[in-house]
Formats: C-alpha cells, structure tokens, sequence
C-alpha cells in the first residue's frame, strides 16, 4: 500500500521511485488525494535528488494518462510541431507555423501565455483584433487538414495533461521550477498528448533562457528528445542562445508587427535564420525534404498562409495593433560599439512596462513593451535613440530603466572578446553543433552578437 509520506521519503533520502510509486502519487495527485502540500515537498525531494531516464518517462506517462491524448493520424500530411523552452523577443512561432504549412506539412501548435520576463506566444496573438486562443478539436482538425490553411496556433484544453498544469503551479511557487526532470516531463507531456507524429524543439541558453549554461540546456534537450523518442514521436532540438533578445522588438504587438514582417519577406537576421533553422528541421522530421522553406517567406506563400490562419480563428489579419498611450527614449551616453544587450535585463523592461505578468491570469497591456534601434555590433553616436519603451502606465518608465541601468554596454572600439564571439555567431552551424561543451561554453557567455545561431543539435 503506497501513501504520500512513503513516496516522498524515498525521493527525498536518494531511492528510485517505483513504476507503481510514480503512478500511484500522479493520480492520487490529479484526484486529490495526495495534498498540494505533499506534492510540492515530492518536486523538492526530485530537484535535489533527480531522476533517471525510466523515472522520467514513467513520470511524463503518467502525466498524461491524467488526461486525454490526442491523434492526427488521420491528416493527409504530416504532423509536426515545434516547442520552444522561452525567450526574450523569440516570436518565432508566429512565422513558422504558417511558413512550414505553407512547405506541405499541417502543425498543431498547441502554446501558452508569458509569466515573469519571457512572453508568451499566446498573448502575442491576442493582440490581433478578434483572434481567440480556444479552439475545439473538431476545428483544429479542419484548419490542419485544410492546404489553404494548414496550422493552428492555440491553448491546450483542459484536459490535456491536466496533473501537469496543477503541478506546475505548485512548482512556481515553492522555488522547484529548474527542476530538469520536471521541466523536461511538463513539456513533453503535453506534446506527446498533444497527438504530434514529430518535434522540434528550440531549447534557449543564455542570461535571458532559463538554462543559463549550454551544459544544462544540452541535459534539458537530452531529457526531451529521450522523452519523445520512447513515446515514438521523431524529436530532435536545437540549442539556441539567448544572452541578446531576437530580433528588435519585446512585446506583444510590437512582436507580431515583426513577425509580420518576416512573413513579408524582410525582417530581422537573426529571426529569419532562426525561424529557417528550425523550418528546416521541421521539414526534415516531417519527411519534407525537397523544399526550401526560403521560398515559401520569399514568394508570399507563408503570408497566405498566416492570413487564413488568422481568420479561421477569429482574427482580422489586417486590422491595425494596438499601440501603447505613452514612450520614452533611451538614447546612447556615448558614441561607439554597442558591444552587449542583455536579454534578462530587456525582458525584465517589458514585463514592468506591462507586456508580462507576475501570476498566471493577470492581464497585458497589448502594446507595451521594448523597441530596440541597436544590437551588438553595431555603431552609435551619442544621443542617438537605443530603445523606446512602450506602456499605457507611465509611472512604470522608472522601474523599467531601472531594469536596463545595467543591461547595455557601449565601446569605444570592439573588445576582443566581442570580435571572438562574433566569429563563432556567423560560423557554420556544422562546426559549431561539433565542438565540446567546453569549447562551446566560453563562447556563450562571452557572446556579445546576434547569437540565434544554432550552438548544437540533440538527436537520438
């Protein structure tokens, strides 16, 4: 006879938990027999203690089996989806979904709201005027199956993994959300449920990720393509960094503006090659491989495609954003090389602005956030505009420079570590994906520009 105390006793003095343990503590949790309380000092006894690779898997089986699983099999393409671990100006779901559509494969994005300093894909979208995140199976499976359309972006339903969803509450608020084994079975449990045949995943690193190191995200990506590849989904992920935001803009609607723009066949570098990379990964594991994605961006196929998207879930894809009610410019103090923008330190900006929240279900301002006029490498004169800081609330412009006091650095030439840091950003993504996480780890801490390029690649 298990009991919670048993369970959490074993975790807490270095045993492995049973298969019967696991399933036992994961429905008694999803039916309320194992108390918050007890849950939340069996998470802490798993982030000091671990788990192997069958606790994991056995842990995210049973995480789903708190709820129901979802089947495309019956498409006529391909199913993939991408996942991404969270960021600091990362919409890249927003063109990928449409662009890989647009290629011949149908993507059920199943995606959530922002909490703290990474935004939410979510709250990206509802921006749009009319566009809603909730939509029935039945309408999923139609947009899918539709080749005008092809890809839904939208929430996971209730009850999709629904012992995850309350566990994860319980993790933000008891310190145990860094759990590996933990993060690695929250979101690989809803994928799996979610009924996807393949995966991308985008696992960030860097100040402005939640894996800081590129020794923890390889153990992370690890964990998740382990956890897909036993579930019988294709998986494979990317290493990404996050020490600079993507692209040039945090927040929202000002996200979805460049989002746009992509899509249009312009935009930023660094988000255009990210949201390539992981096209073409995409496409791989879906089977397509004789289509090259930058065709779709380049000839409008993948603005069709988001447009009809839109539409079929409410949304006006040609309505006009919101903007926020008040701005201030940050200019530069002097002239010279920008030579760092800190992800954390624009994240935390934006999110005081009002484009994040504090606790799930608080609201967001639509049109605040973070503008950026510079990134690393490039020049600057002085009093030349930098950022311009969105938000409907005034007073929150004093909070928000304070978050960026510290989070821009301006050179009078490129330092060396800028100059070695910038040959490792635009190398081949073969060589980088080659070398050791020792020789990879001085680059990512030192990286000073645009640094979406692909550090590895985890496959099985």
């Amino acid at each position: 006879m298990h009991s919670a105390v048993s369970v959490i006793t074993a975790k807490r003095d270095g045993g492995e938990l049973s298969d019967e343990q696991i399933d036992w503590v994961v429905d008694g949790f999803t039916r309320g027999e194992v108390a918050d309380e007890q849950m939340s000092a069996l998470a802490m006894a798993i982030l000091l203690r671990g788990m192997n690779r069958r606790e994991i898997a056995r842990w995210t089986r049973a995480m789903i089996s708190s709820g129901q699983r979802m089947s495309f099999a019956e498409l006529p393409r391909p199913t993939v989806d991408k996942h991404s671990t969270g960021g600091v100006g990362d919409k890249i779901t927003l063109p990928l979904a449409p662009l890989v559509a647009a290629c011949g494969a149908a993507v059920p994005q199943l995606s959530g709201r922002g909490l703290g300093h990474t935004g939410g894909t979510l709250d990206k979208l509802e921006s749009i005027p009319g566009w809603r995140a909730e939509v029935p199976v039945p309408d999923m499976r139609r947009m899918l199956a539709d080749p005008a359309i092809g890809a839904v972006i939208c929430a996971a339903g209730a009850d999709l993994a629904p012992a995850d969803k309350r566990l994860y509450a319980l993790r933000d608020v008891t310190g145990t959300v860094e759990s590996i084994p933990l993060i690695a079975s929250s979101i690989m449990s809803k994928k799996i449920a979610e009924g996807t045949a393949a995966l991308v995943l985008d696992v960030k690193v860097g100040a402005g990720a939640f894996m800081k190191t590129l020794d923890s995200a390889r153990e992370l990506a690890t964990a998740m393509v382990e956890l897909g590849t036993d579930a019988g989904v294709r998986t494979v992920a990317l290493l990404t960094g996050m020490h600079t935001p993507l692209g040039r803009t945090a927040g929202n609607a000002l996200e979805v503006a460049e989002s746009l723009e992509v899509l249009a066949g312009g935009g930023p570098a660094d988000v255009v090659e990210l949201t390539l990379a992981l096209a073409r990964e995409m496409l791989a594991q879906a089977g397509i491989g004789d289509i090259d994605p930058a065709d779709a961006l380049a000839d409008g196929r993948a603005m069709d495609h988001w447009k009809a998207m839109i539409r079929a879930q409410g949304g006006d894809p040609d309505a006009a954003l919101p903007t926020a009610a008040h701005t201030e410019i940050v200019t530069a103090p002097r002239s010279g090389i920008l030579t760092r923008l800190d992800a954390m330190g624009v994240g935390l900006a934006a999110w005081r602005l009002g484009a994040g929240r504090a606790r799930q279900g608080d609201p967001v301002q639509f049109g605040a956030g973070v503008e950026m006029h510079a990134k690393p490498g490039d020049s600057v004169v002085a009093g030349q505009p930098l950022l311009t800081l969105h938000t409907d609330t005034p007073e929150a412009f004093s909070t928000a420079l304070e978050a960026l006091r510290d989070a821009y650095m301006i050179d009078a030439a490129p330092s060396s570590a800028a100059a070695s840091t910038a040959a490792v950003s635009t190398a081949a993504v073969p060589s980088a994906a080659a070398a050791t996480g020792d020789a990879l780890a001085p680059a990512v801490s030192n990286l000073a520009g645009p640094d979406s390029i692909v550090l590895d690649r985890i496959a099985p």
